[in-house]
This record gives C-alpha cells, structure tokens and sequence, in this order.
C-alpha cells in the first residue's frame, strides 16, 4: 500500500551502512590520493565496525526509520544534521580517547566524518527519494463514513509517496441506493482497490456484493479500512470503532514469557530508576528550596490496572501541586482552590520536565507492581472519571498495566506549549494510540518505545 512499511525501513538501514562504508573508501582515496589496498581498507572497516553500531542505533532513536520520515521530508534536514553531528562527537570520543585503536593520522577520522555526513544528506535526501518514488499510483475507492475515512484520503493523496490515489469515498448510504451502478461507475473510473469498512452496520446487506467484487472478479483488490488506517497513522480509527473490534482484538491475556520478560524488564528499569533518583535528590531538594518553599515530592492518586486505585510519586514541578494531587499526605481542596489561580511550573520545575526527572521517584511504583515502564499513561482519579464519561470505551484502556511511557507519548504532537492533551479531542487521540497499543503490544513494539523515549529524553526532537 505504501512504501513506507518493512520495505522501506530494510532499503534505508541497508542504504546508510553502505553509505558508512563507501565514504570510508573514498575517505582513504582522498587522504592518500590513491586507491587503498584492499586489506587497509577490511582493516579500516574493523576499526569502525563499532562506530557504524552506535550510528544505526543513534538514527533509529532519532526516528530516521520512522514512516513519517520516508514520506515527509520538510524537517528530515535538520534531523539529519543535529544526529549526524552527535556521531561525529561520538566517533571523536571513541577514537580520541581509546589511542590503543591506533588510528593515526587524525586527519582520516576527520576527512571521514565530513564526507560520511555528506553521503548521509546526498542518500536520505536525493537517491532514497528517487528510487523508492512509485512510477504509479494505484486507482482506489474509500467505502465508509466518519471523520477518519476523510483523514485518510486526505493523508494519502497529498503525498505521492503512497503508492494509491483515493479517486473518491462513498458512503455506504450512497450505495444502497443503487450497488449496481456504482459497480459500474468503479470500471469507468479504473479502479483497482477498495478500501471497505466492514464494520458499518449500513453496509453489511452489500457486503455479499462487494466481496464478490473483489474475490471473484481479479479487477479488485480488497482491503480493510481499518488496516490501511492503522498503517498510515500507527493509531486505531477511533469514531469507526463497534464492540466487534474490542472482542476480537482487546485481550488480557499474554503469553507468559512476555509477561515474566516484561517484568524483569520493569524491575532492571525501575532498579536503574532508583539509582538515579537517589543520585538527583540532593540536588533536586536544594534548587527547589533555594527558589522557595513546598515539599519535595508530590503524590498523585491515579487509576492502576481494571480501574484500581494506586498513589504515584513525583518530583514537584509546579508552585503548588495542583487540585489531583496530595500535599504532605492530606488533601486540602480548599487551600488548593485558593491557590490554582496563581499556579505555575517553577523554574526548577521546567528542567524536571524537560528531563523527565519528575517521573523518576515513580520507580517505586514499578518495583511495586503497581506501574510498567512502558504502557498506556494513566490519569488522575479525578480526571480519569470525568474523561470515561464524555469518550466511549475510554475505560477499557486500562485492561493492561498503565505506564511511565505508551506509544501515545512518542507519537502524539499536542498544540503548541502542550506537554500532554489538553481537550476532549487530544484525549481521543491519545485513546486510539493506547488502543493501537494493546491490540498489538510485543517485546518488538515496546523496544521501539523504550528507545524513542531516550530519543525524546536525549535529543528533545519532536518526532515527525
């Protein structure tokens, strides 16, 4: 449907490693102005063996293997540029300060790192573009209603790097009306696809029709438009949602080598947590009390696993903490009341946040049991109650163990000046990330998590 799945990913991985290893090449031509021995060169491709490790992982942290990075380039320029420029500090280091490497003269490193970055800008944004671009489109219908399905068509057709081209959506009301001569509209207008809701109760009396269509007749290829949505967006349709989709993909169970291997992952996290927690502290409690009173930590009572009841722990961020939270173990609505209206996140408190540092004394939830490092983020109690009742199915999100860090938190891009949703439709967003992410969590989908968060953490890049 795109070239922007495994396909893609495989080309720009294999791509980058041939770039590393043929500007090593021309980087020994141009230092010696002739070309290298074969053996110098295998020696060369050893040495930096371990360099070229560290920049795969580095520019899969930064999200250059990302879908939105292959189909959108508008900032890959700058992406490029402040990664690459951390791997030339990373291969300075590693060269510079290991002299039993024993790469000598310096000015080989030097010439390598500047015509490696040079190759990296050339294939990311000129060769990678031209090959993968499809000579083609293939012609499609959207049959469906909702604001999604008119997402999607807008998504695909403005950018050309989609491999199909929605020529128009019908309502499966439309259809009804008269199948046949729609059937027939299709062949005038060269359609190759169709992209079927197969959940719309309006539509189920024509679905004998259009499969029909699709599976006797060789003219169409068939496919699911919940599918296609959750390819393009990495997040569930959430409007085209019916109790159908949660029975057949939303489920407690897990295998138990997932289970025993994510919490051992969550106790080495949270262990790791702890140690830098203890590390901060000091230093947290003197800024903190050099810019004015308050306590050091806050308490949150937030929803656990099925709806439980757990108290997660923070560092404070804010003036004061705010109305969902607890001040020195005892709630005080009215003093909080009093004080919201002068409430804000401190100066101290911005760098927390920026560093995620705040969270850190949630270790203890972790070791608990109580939270996994990686999971859908779970609300206040108070707010929790308020967003179930104004959004459908929003409870079932807790069906697994809330945590620290989802696959909302890495893909979402809230308004300007928003560090998490802010209104009804943030959330519904944020609900079809985590609905995504408990159909299809997996060891695989939680490393790219773990490691888009240390992208998040480290490089303060918004994701594409």
């Amino acid at each position: 449907m795109t070239f922007g799945g495994k396909k893609a990913t495989t080309l720009l991985f294999a791509g980058d490693l041939v770039v590393f290893i043929v500007a090593l090449w021309i980087t020994l031509f141009a230092r010696y102005l002739a070309v290298p021995e074969l053996s110098t060169f295998i020696f060369q491709v050893d040495l930096y063996s371990p360099i070229f490790i560290v920049w795969i992982l580095i520019f899969y942290m930064a999200g250059l293997y990302s879908k939105r990075v292959i189909l959108f380039k508008n900032e890959l320029w700058g992406i490029i540029l402040r990664t690459q420029l951390l791997n030339i500090v990373l291969a300075a280091l590693y060269f510079f300060f290991i002299p039993e490497l024993g790469i000598a003269p310096k000015t080989i490193l030097v010439l390598y790192l500047f015509i490696s970055l040079g190759g990296i800008f050339l294939w990311r944004m000129f060769l990678f573009a031209h090959v993968t671009l499809p000579s083609s489109r293939d012609k499609a219908v959207l049959i469906g209603s909702g604001s999604e399905v008119e997402e999607l068509r807008t998504e695909v057709n403005s950018n050309q790097r989609y491999q199909i081209e929605f020529l128009a959506s019908f309502s499966p009301e439309e259809l009804l009306t008269n199948f046949s001569e729609y059937a027939k509209e299709f062949q005038r207008m060269g359609v190759t696809m169709l992209v079927v809701d197969t959940e719309h109760d309006s539509l189920r009396p024509l679905l004998p029709k259009i499969y029909e269509l699709a599976f006797i007749s060789p003219t169409y290829l068939f496919v699911n438009l919940y599918e296609m949505y959750e390819e393009v967006f990495d997040r569930v349709p959430l409007s085209l949602l019916q109790y159908d989709w949660f029975l057949n993909n939303v489920s407690t169970s897990a295998s138990n080598f997932y289970k025993i291997g994510k919490r051992t992952i969550d106790i080495l996290g949270g262990i790791a947590m702890l140690f830098v927690m203890l590390l901060a502290t000091p230093f947290v409690f003197l800024a903190l009390r050099l810019e004015g009173p308050g306590s050091l930590f806050i308490t949150q009572e937030r929803f656990g696993k099925n709806g439980t009841r757990i108290k997660t722990y923070k560092f404070r961020s804010m003036r004061y903490s705010d109305s969902g939270e607890w001040i020195h173990g005892k709630r005080d609505i009215t003093e909080l009341d009093q004080k919201s209206k002068q409430n804000y996140i401190t100066r101290v408190g911005a760098f927390l946040r920026t560093t995620s540092l705040d969270e850190f004394p949630q270790c203890i939830n972790v070791l608990r049991g109580e939270l996994s490092l990686i999971g859908p983020r779970n609300d206040m109690v108070s707010l929790g109650m308020r967003l179930g009742e104004a959004i459908p199915y929003y409870g079932i999100r807790y069906i697994v163990k809330p945590g620290i860090t989802g696959w909302a938190q890495i893909n979402q891009q809230y308004e300007q000046g928003n560090i998490s949703p802010q209104s009804i439709e943030e959330t519904k967003i944020r609900l079809a990330y985590d609905f995504y992410y408990i159909k299809n969590r997996s060891f695989a989908l939680d490393i790219v998590i773990a490691l888009k968060t240390f992208k998040r953490m480290l490089f303060r890049v918004s994701s594409l």
